[in-house]
Formats: structure tokens, sequence, C-alpha cells
């Protein structure tokens, strides 16, 4: 199991006894719920960055774009 870490955590006893009642696999469950919650993260981190490149392309006037394009294409 390389490549593996120890995560530990506390809980109430009454859910331990619980989660043994029910055969609840707790490493299968934590492992899922934090890898949701990264892609959740991350996705929230990718959005972030749309949204302030967005903000900066906003400020670049079309004509310019154009004018860029047109230059770059008859320099060829």
């Amino acid at each position: 199991m390389s490549g593996y870490v120890v995560v530990t955590g506390k809980i109430p006893r009454e859910l331990k006894e619980k989660i043994k009642r029910l055969g609840i696999n707790v490493n299968k469950v934590i492992r899922r719920a934090l890898e949701e919650e990264v892609r959740r993260r991350e996705m929230e981190l990718l959005k972030k960055s749309a949204s302030e490149a967005a903000k900066i392309l906003r400020k670049i006037e079309m004509n310019r774009v154009i004018k860029s394009i047109r230059e770059d294409r008859d320099s060829r």
C-alpha cells in the first residue's frame, strides 16, 4: 500500500458503534467524501480563475484583437 497515508479524526463513540453495526466501510466512505470535496473545491477555484480572466479580457477592445489577428495573418 505504498502511496497511501494515514488520516485520523475523532468521532463520537455512538457513531462508531453504529458504523460497526451497519457494516460501513469507513475507509471507502472517507476516501469518496474527500475526493468529492477536493473536486468541488478545485471546480470553485477554476470558476474563480475563469471569472477573473473574463474581467481582464473584457477590458481588451475587440478592434485591437481584430487588428492583431489581421497583422498576424498578413505577416505570413
